[in-house]
């Protein structure tokens, strides 16, 4: 991976910028600073701690198994919401995974759509860096959420006792999500969830972890009730500034029919 360092991440640790790039965890990455695996500025790197330098050129030697190489799959259909030669936006049916991981090598979302360009890349990396992409859900969960209002900060990391669940957890990446009562009564509470960080399953695990399973997420304590035969949990709201103009770019999507039909029967 090579990748020009946007200003929003100069002075940024190496170890924490690399993490947001790859996904990886600092225990890896250390590895492979170890090894002499990332350079920046063509210079390789012997302490984690080193700083960035906005418009320096970082490389990452990121070890992809063959079994988990991406290879194109045109055969999965996504629907696109907006698209330049920047960007490409999506949304995303219930149901598709997004990435390959434990369980999931191919058939994902990532296998249908193989940022655009290096500057899109780097911008959008930036801005989660920076946390100035707004990501916001609906999400229906168990029992009465008291407090109008409020903010999970926990880190995530996997279950040790499950390779396909995340879970709050000591050692895990930092994660944080925000939250407002739309709507309750004694046996459900309707939120709005706003994420601070992108963690995998960050919502379901963090509702979870404070008592208020989604409806419908089995494994991270829900019942499936309403009709449902997946988690209440819908994206509704994407926005984040445009790589390329700098414009502030926003995007909905409408509840789908199924959310719809579980909210009649509340």
């Amino acid at each position: 991976m090579q990748v020009t360092v946007p200003g929003s991440l100069g002075g940024e640790r190496i170890d924490r910028a690399v993490a947001l790039l790859t996904g990886l965890s600092r225990r890896e990455i250390n590895v492979l600073i170890e090894a002499g695996a990332v350079l920046a500025g063509g210079r390789t790197i012997a302490s984690r701690s080193r700083r960035l330098v906005a418009g320096e050129v970082l490389e990452v030697e990121v070890p992809t198994p063959a079994d988990r190489s991406l290879v194109a799959d045109a055969s999965i259909e996504v629907p696109v919401v907006f698209e330049d030669e920047h960007v490409l936006v999506v949304d995303k049916p219930a149901g598709l995974v997004v990435h390959p991981g434990a369980g999931n090598q191919g058939g994902t979302m990532v296998h249908g759509l193989l940022a655009r360009t290096e500057l899109a890349f780097g911008a959008l990396v930036g801005q989660l860096a920076a946390r100035t992409v707004e990501r916001r859900y609906r999400a229906l969960v168990h029992g009465r959420v008291a407090a109008p209002a409020g903010l999970v900060d926990g880190p995530i990391g996997r279950d040790p006792r499950d390779p396909t669940r995340h879970a709050v957890a000591t050692g895990g990446k930092e994660a944080r999500t925000r939250y407002e009562v739309l709507e309750r009564d004694e046996a459900t509470t309707l939120l709005t969830c706003r994420l601070e960080t992108g963690r995998t399953h960050q919502i379901r695990v963090h509702l979870s972890a404070i008592g208020h399973p989604i409806v419908g997420d089995v494994p991270y304590g829900g019942h499936l009730e309403l009709g449902l035969t997946r988690p209440y949990l819908h994206a509704f709201r994407l926005a984040f500034d445009h790589p390329a103009t700098g414009k502030r770019v926003a995007f909905e999507s409408p509840v789908p029919p199924d959310l719809v039909e579980a909210d009649a029967r509340r």
